[in-house]
């Protein structure tokens, strides 16, 4: 990804989710796209130039006991742009710089009603993981 892709992914993500997140993206871009390094990475997919997809996600060390897995947390494709195998070379472009970084498990969290996106990892192999989210509302 680079810093002129930004307005592309912003607009992705807005019409995926429904939210316009254009702080968030520069963050996001400054962590992981200008200080990424070996365990933080972010892709995108072009076709003539134009974003299709992008994928986010980086290494983690140690969390919750576990030895380094790579976490993806965010993946969109442009509606038009699905069925084309667009995500699945951004996963796989993803868990690439992970085996680089000497990841062996790669993990992500989704919400139980988004059907498309847990559609999506099933389809790629993805399967539950031994551990079970836990929140409580502090508000």
């Amino acid at each position: 990804m680079q810093a002129d892709d930004l307005d592309q992914v912003i607009a992705i993500d807005a019409r995926v989710t429904g939210v316009e997140k254009t702080d968030y993206w520069y963050e996001v871009f400054h962590r992981y796209g200008t200080r990424g390094g070996r365990q933080r990475f972010c892709f995108v997919a072009e076709l003539d130039g134009a974003v299709e997809g992008f994928v986010v996600g980086e290494v983690r060390d140690w969390e919750f006991g576990e030895p380094p897995c790579g976490w993806v947390f965010g993946i969109s494709v442009r509606p038009e742009a699905r069925l084309g195998g667009v995500a699945t070379r951004l996963l796989e472009t993803i868990c690439g710089a992970f085996r680089s970084a000497g990841v062996t498990k790669v993990r992500t969290l989704i919400a139980r009603d988004n059907h498309l996106v847990l559609s999506f990892f099933r389809s790629q192999g993805m399967m539950a993981a031994p551990f079970i989210p836990l929140e409580i509302d502090i508000a």
